[in-house]
């Protein structure tokens, strides 16, 4: 587990542009039974998530077409949310970073973080944005 005075800035870069961070278990799962579409962004320290994940989900939010309710969970500090987290995204295996479009509480769109590492920002705000303009 990392400490908070180590994540909280890394969590407040997607809380201040409107992401609800989730700790719990229940949490996730309220977020997820919600109809219509909801991104879910596995937070993590790397850094992928610093230099690509966050900058890309923050961008793509802008988007005309977005998701109703946007979320996050962080990797290696609320270990409980993360996972349950993660049985929505199955059959995808675990990863962090990571990002997932959940519709009606189906996965519509999954980013894993192979998708991440070593890409552009902007191109991963571009592959949500076409999701976002499908799904949502």
């Amino acid at each position: 587990m990392y400490p908070d005075y180590l994540v909280a800035p890394m969590r407040k870069e997607l809380t201040d542009v409107g992401f609800e961070d989730l700790n719990s278990p229940e949490e996730v799962e309220n977020a997820l039974s919600h109809d219509g579409s909801v991104l879910v962004v596995v937070n993590s320290v790397c850094g992928c998530a610093a230099s690509n994940a966050r900058p890309a989900a923050k961008v793509a939010i802008q988007n005309e077409k977005r998701p109703d309710k946007i979320v996050t969970v962080f990797a290696g500090v609320a270990k409980e949310a993360v996972e349950k987290a993660r049985s929505y995204m199955q059959p995808y295996p675990p990863s962090s970073p990571a990002m997932a479009l959940f519709k009606d509480g189906k996965l519509v769109h999954m980013i894993e973080r192979h998708n991440i590492e070593g890409k552009p920002a902007q191109m991963i705000a571009d592959n949500l944005v076409a999701a976002f303009d499908e799904y949502c």
